[in-house]
């Protein structure tokens, strides 16, 4: 043995360097090799089931998300029938709510109805061209269903299908959510129109605890193909969807029909036994067998991965195949391990070639400066070694000659050389602290003690020293860094500096302070560095930087980032990280308000974005004001906010939805008074999930908005009617006479009650545009400038905009609009003439010019007779002279 370990030693490094090389590499290769094969073999079976799972979860997913739509659509509409909010005997209302649901649908989502208990069916669909028409079935019809297309104020227009007699109450959407007495799917049948399959959403709708209809969103199937093709892509995978029941075909990602038309007409259902698959049929028959979700099945040139799930909802008994397989990952795995097997090989004796080669031809130079060593050592000292090239050998052979040449030297100059030596080290520390004095980067050394042995310029003036010798051989420690940043002594076995200075380590911190000459501390970031000699620690070198102002920086920019620039409440960002964090066993129940401001478009629109911003901030403002400090408030929209409130029930939610609601009513922005349409939700165990929660309350927010839309909207124009009745007495009496001389117009004309009742509403509105104006020029009697006139006339324009927001009113914003056009072209905005005048506009222009000419509140007010008069002039001129003698003749009669 120990003749074998003399033998090693007198190995030449060349050979010690080529084996050491084959024998590292042969290991390592080996090693990976086989590390990388078995863990690959043992996780493609985990991989592949995780990967079957992720797929058929992301599949339940798309589809519950698909199916859900009908079942929300009729879930917000429910309410709205069952508490009269919408009047189906009210033909435009009725007209206008069916084509307006069905416009804020996709394509997917081909019609929407109402079946009767009378037989009675009402609703919009979507034709072939995807053009949106009404349906319409009941004594009107003689029970024939009839589609008309649809006009620009989404209501009926011109007749074009009769699609013959039809009962609702036949169908089985109708008939299987009566049975059931709750929201339920119906069987899947054919489209009507299209070729594809069709599944309706159904709901009973009760008053009074009696059946009154059944309420159906109807969609196609064919979108369920897409998802299953677009999630199996890529990956050799196939997917299957059938009825648990049948085995029926409902959608698949072999691009194969899931029904066949028949020569009648019909359609027949393809079974899952049809399909011309043979390893969709094992696995449904081995699922059939041994009722279990995950498997696997082989067939001839590949295993396949089998994962069922089955997806359930009111009505619907569905199972979802997915079958991935294993040539996925194993494909050509094999062939490559031993193509890169032999590559591997050869690479190995090209490089142990060149290697030895290069070994050869790097270490020859050494064996030139062993000769050169040798006969140095004889007394040869003008002998040197030959430098051959610049790498660590010619470096070495470099300091070699050195050597022989300082020795030579010392020989000879022995005393001369020490003398020379002595100034060089002089001059080396001179500059040595020249160079720390230049440093912009402050630096103190210490000794292992913690005695300070040096400090540069930068840190003597950071520090709040005139001189080093102020610190030199003081314990560092205490002067600098004995106090951390909230006052607390900081001991010096918590000093980071000093415990890597025993444990010989470097250290950096960015959380700590030093203090000055004067007492004062400044944020400071440092790094810390051992000094060695002869392999021992003899001190450290510590460099800092003052960070006070990246710190104020960096707290300013967190603040920004999580804060609405606004209303200075948090953001939505900042508001979903904190939904995480709260989202504890400690915290519960947990309440979640969603709110929306009411109004902010028309405030915006009307007033301007300074006055929209000056609600939005007011209303911030209460909410953090009513809110707890816990609470947390945030900004999560343009117009919505959101607040959780850990530790709070159900019921305290609704009495803080109730101070809130109260207390921003109390806020008015010129005109606009502001309210806010809120719900919520309570998470109350720690199995809810909190954004579901919060899902629920933005959903009770929409629903109170929805059921409280007329409402707000009639509280906002009345609003609006009020501060400019307020502002001017002479508005208010001219508003109500000309509302009471249009509705006697509209008599007089022989209009429909419906005619006239809009007459009376557009004469009460017709100047709500005038809310813009200066006050000034709203109550000046005397002449007009031309730039107050121009002030004047854009209150037309502003009254339309106004009444374009609102449902109940945008019939009458074109009326308002032109109002003020001339019978001849020459009024305003437009300048239209005659007939292209809206008939509303020109009954509002007689009656409104006569009342001006006739108000009390001017200084040269008119005679009845002299106004008339004044009229009948203007007449084909400035009036529709039709409309002229009808008042004139009305106003004689009185």
């Amino acid at each position: 043995m120990r003749r074998i370990k003399n033998d090693i030693k007198e190995l030449p490094i060349r050979v010690i360097v080529i084996v050491s090389f084959i024998l590292l590499m042969l290991t390592t290769i080996s090693l990976i090799g086989y590390i990388v094969f078995f863990n690959w073999i043992y996780s493609t079976d985990d991989i592949i089931t995780k990967l079957a799972q992720d797929m058929n979860e992301e599949i339940y997913h798309e589809i519950d998300m698909f199916m859900n739509v009908p079942e929300q659509i009729n879930e917000m509409n429910q309410k709205l029938l069952e508490n009269n909010i919408v009047d189906l005997n009210n033909e435009i209302e009725r007209e206008k709510y069916f084509v307006g649901v069905l416009k804020t649908q996709g394509y997917d989502v081909y019609s929407f109805s109402y079946g009767t208990v009378n037989g009675e069916y009402y609703g919009a669909r979507r034709n072939r061209n995807n053009d949106i028409e009404i349906m319409k079935n009941n004594a009107d019809t003689k029970g024939h269903s009839f589609y008309y297309s649809i006009t620009d104020e989404m209501t009926s227009s011109e007749l074009v299908v009769d699609a013959g007699e039809f009962d609702p109450r036949t169908r089985d959407w109708y008939k299987v959510a009566k049975d059931n007495q709750k929201p339920m799917f119906s069987e899947i049948y054919k489209h009507f129109v299209m070729n594809d399959l069709t599944i309706s959403a159904a709901v009973p709708i009760y008053k009074g605890g009696e059946l009154k209809g059944v309420l159906g969103s109807h969609i196609t199937l064919s979108r369920i193909d897409n998802y299953l093709r677009e999630i199996v892509k890529d990956k050799n995978a196939y997917a299957i969807i059938i009825e648990k029941n049948t085995g029926k075909l409902i959608a698949n990602s072999l691009n194969m029909d899931n029904f066949i038309t028949l020569d009648d007409g019909t359609i027949k259902r393809l079974t899952i036994n049809e399909v011309n698959n043979e390893e969709v049929l094992k696995s449904y028959e081995k699922y059939k067998s041994i009722q279990s979700s995950n498997f696997k099945i082989k067939n001839n040139e590949d295993n396949l991965h089998i994962n069922l799930i089955e997806y359930q909802k009111n009505g619907i008994d569905w199972i979802v195949i997915l079958a991935v397989p294993f040539s996925l990952f194993t494909a050509g795995i094999f062939d490559n391990m031993k193509l890169a097997s032999l590559l591997i090989v050869i690479a190995l004796i090209i490089s142990i070639f060149f290697y030895y080669k290069l070994t050869n031809k790097l270490l020859k130079p050494i064996d030139n400066l062993i000769d050169t060593t040798e006969k140095l050592t004889q007394g040869d000292l003008r002998i040197r070694a030959v430098t051959k090239r610049n790498d660590e050998i010619g470096k070495l052979t470099k300091s070699f000659n050195k050597m022989a040449d300082t020795i030579s030297s010392l020989v000879f100059n022995l005393e001369s050389k020490v003398k020379e030596r002595t100034l060089e080290l002089k001059e080396n520390k001179d500059y040595l602290q020249l160079i720390l004095n230049s440093t912009v980067q402050a630096i103190y050394g210490m000794d292992i003690n913690g005695k300070c042995t040096f400090c540069n310029t930068s840190g003597l003036k950071m520090l709040g020293y005139s001189h080093q010798d102020e610190l030199l051989g003081k314990d560092i420690h205490k002067l600098i860094h004995h106090t951390y940043k909230d006052g607390k002594t900081m001991p010096i076995s918590e000093c980071k500096i000093y415990k890597a200075l025993l444990e010989g380590k470097g250290t950096n911190a960015n959380d700590e302070v030093f203090w000055r000459a004067d007492g004062t501390s400044f944020d400071v970031e440092y790094n810390s560095y051992p000094q060695y000699k002869e392999g021992k620690v003899i001190g450290a070198v510590v460099t800092f930087i003052d960070i006070t102002e990246r710190k104020k920086n960096e707290e300013h920019i967190k603040y920004i980032s999580y804060h609405d620039s606004l209303t200075d409440l948090y953001n939505r960002t900042f508001f979903e990280s904190e939904l995480k964090r709260l989202d504890t066993n400690e915290n519960l129940p947990i309440s979640i308000i969603f709110g929306d401001v009411n109004g902010l478009k028309l405030t915006n629109d009307i007033f301007g974005h300074v006055a929209g911003d000056e609600l939005l901030k007011k209303t911030a403002d209460i909410l953090k004001n009513v809110c707890r400090e816990k609470d947390i408030v945030a900004r999560v929209g343009g117009d919505e906010f959101a607040i959780v409130l850990p530790n709070t029930s159900g019921n305290d939610a609704e009495k803080i939805i109730g101070r809130l609601k109260k207390e921003i009513s109390k806020i008015k922005i010129i005109a606009i008074k502001a309210s806010m349409s809120m719900g919520y939700d309570t998470k109350i165990n720690l199995e809810q999930d909190l954004e579901r929660t919060m899902e629920n309350a933005e959903e009770e927010m929409y629903q109170d908005k929805t059921l409280n839309r007329s409402k707000i909207n009639s509280n906002l124009l009345n609003t609006i009617m009020e501060t400019l009745h307020d502002l001017s007495c002479r508005e208010k009496t001219h508003s109500i006479n000309v509302s009471e001389l249009c509705e006697d117009i509209g008599y007089a004309m022989n209009l429909t009650e419906t005619n006239i009742r809009k007459l009376k509403q557009a004469g009460f509105f017709h100047d709500i545009g005038k809310i813009i104006l200066n006050e000034d020029i709203l109550i000046n009697d005397d002449v007009q400038t031309e730039e107050e006139n121009k002030e004047m006339e854009k209150h037309a324009v502003i009254g339309y905009r106004i009444l374009n927001l609102f449902d109940n009113t945008v019939d009458l914003a074109e009326g308002i609009l032109y109002h003020h056009e001339n019978w001849n072209g020459t009024g305003y905005p437009k300048g239209i003439k005659r007939e292209e005048i809206p008939r509303l506009a020109r009954i509002i222009r007689v009656a409104e010019s006569y009342d001006s000419m006739t108000n009390d509140f001017t200084n040269d007010a008119m005679t009845k007779e002299k106004a008339l008069k004044e009229i009948k002039k203007q007449s084909g001129i400035v009036y529709d002279p039709d409309i002229v003698d009808i008042f004139i003749k009305m106003m004689s009669d009185k």
